[in-house]
């Protein structure tokens, strides 16, 4: 039985250590980008397509 009182200490220590971590993370302005994850999805493609036509020039650059 004392161990229940133990692992329910544990977690509650747990728990604190999680919530005053996230409060941390709230004040030191992590979560603040609200735009730009909404944005990112519309033009992934094309930062796709440009690394790759780089990456060809370069590589055609590397063989002349």
């Amino acid at each position: 039985m004392s161990v229940i009182y133990i692992l329910l200490g544990v977690s509650v220590i747990v728990a604190l250590v999680f919530f005053i971590a996230f409060i941390f993370a709230v004040k030191s302005g992590q979560y603040d980008d609200s735009y730009t994850p909404s944005v990112r999805m519309l033009f992934e493609d094309e930062l796709i397509k440009e690394e790759t036509t780089k990456k060809k020039t370069i590589l055609t650059k590397k063989n002349n």
